[in-house]
């Protein structure tokens, strides 16, 4: 199979084009956002993908939007970090950490001085934030509106980018990938639903892109350009965000990335996770168009089975694809490929919050009612 052949991504060299996609599991400890020996042993289970894309990482307290999730900005974190990693090298495997920066999709129990998150601009998401027990009322309360940030502010923001680009490289990470799609903060200034600037972030498309290169800019100057990739999505997402002309938009995104040298980009068609899996352009017409402008190494992701993988891979629409739900149940999926299954189903109520239950306790084929525990994972 072509999917479980080797690929070369910058100057690394993948053993295999099945990787695992960057999954939310709010499991970090309470306050700090520190990874434990529990996410060591969950990313060591999984370190047979050709890549695995971390879960996303705020880059900034600023940029945190849900409860116990990650950061990558403090030197207690980093260490954290540094568990995970080496297990994921001792296991054989290779793994980027996801930036992030959630934008609106935010609380102020989350900001530093308690005010309102940020965005480009003046913006009420749809749904609720995730605050677990940190606030009584939760554990999902309204988003509040964000304020936009100011263009004063966005050399901040690039700072925390670059800072955090240069957090990830030691705590281990093989790269990064710049975390722009899903409705967070770099896709927000993209959409036309939610921009609605008058400087030269806003307006025009090329205007509009303006952040997501400069954002790339800041991790390239802190990493080489075949260690960072950058994730978009063209539709879906949290919040309720949109564009107008999503061809046209991620089509452009796609060409300003291009030339580059990076390491790949990472598109997600849309798909029931997403809220946007109706069937409008399933069959990933804008990938296709995308892939064509950015000429470099494409990644896709969005509900795809084993079998649609392959035939990407086969017709050359993608070059690599990212499992995101059918790696977290099963740890070995790259084996249960190669023998055509069966596969695990995955557990909802365990998606988010909690401990080891639906975490590291899904079954392998070799061990059926053992699942691998850390120590296995180094040999």
């Amino acid at each position: 199979m072509k999917l479980l052949t080797s690929l070369r991504v910058g100057d690394l060299e993948l053993s295999r084009r099945a990787w695992m996609a960057p999954l939310t599991r709010a499991r970090s400890t309470t306050g700090d956002n520190r990874q434990t020996p529990l996410h060591a042993l969950y990313y060591a289970q999984r370190a047979g993908a050709g890549l695995v894309i971390s879960e996303a990482t705020q880059i900034s307290q600023e940029g945190q939007g849900y409860a116990y999730t990650p950061g990558i900005f403090t030197d207690a974190q980093v260490e954290s970090w540094r568990l995970v990693t080496r297990a994921v090298h001792d296991a054989g495997g290779r793994i980027f950490c996801q930036l992030w920066h959630v934008g609106a999709i935010s609380h102020s129990v989350f900001q530093p001085d308690g005010g309102a998150p940020v965005s480009a601009s003046a913006w009420t998401p749809e749904g609720e934030a995730f605050v677990g027990d940190l606030l009584d009322d939760g554990p999902q309360v309204p988003h509040p509106e964000a304020r936009p940030l100011k263009t004063e502010e966005i050399p901040r923001l690039l700072d925390d980018y670059r800072h955090a680009a240069r957090c990830a490289a030691r705590a281990g990470f093989d790269g990064v990938e710049l975390h722009a799609a899903n409705g967070y903060l770099i896709d927000q200034f993209l959409r036309s639903s939610v921009n609605q600037r008058d400087d030269a972030y806003g307006g025009s498309v090329e205007n509009r892109l303006r952040l997501l290169r400069e954002a790339t800019e800041a991790v390239l100057e802190e990493l080489p350009a075949g260690r960072v990739g950058v994730r978009l999505s063209p539709t879906g997402g949290p919040g309720g965000s949109y564009d107008e002309d999503p061809e046209g938009l991620y089509t452009a995104a796609a060409e300003a990335l291009s030339g580059r040298g990076l390491a790949y980009l990472h598109v997600v068609r849309p798909n029931d996770h997403t809220g946007d899996g109706d069937g409008k352009d399933r069959g990933g017409a804008i990938l296709d168009r995308m892939r064509e402008a950015f000429g470099g190494v494409f990644v896709a992701n969005g509900d795809f089975s084993p079998e649609e993988a392959e035939r990407w891979i086969d017709e050359g629409r993608a070059d690599a694809i990212t499992f995101g739900r059918l790696f977290l149940a099963n740890p070995d999926l790259v084996e249960r490929i190669e023998a055509g299954g069966p596969y695990n189903d995955a557990d909802p109520d365990t998606y988010y919050g909690g401990g080891a239950e639906g975490y590291v306790d899904y079954p392998t084929l070799r061990r059926p009612g053992d699942p691998l525990q850390l120590a296995d994972a180094a040999e």
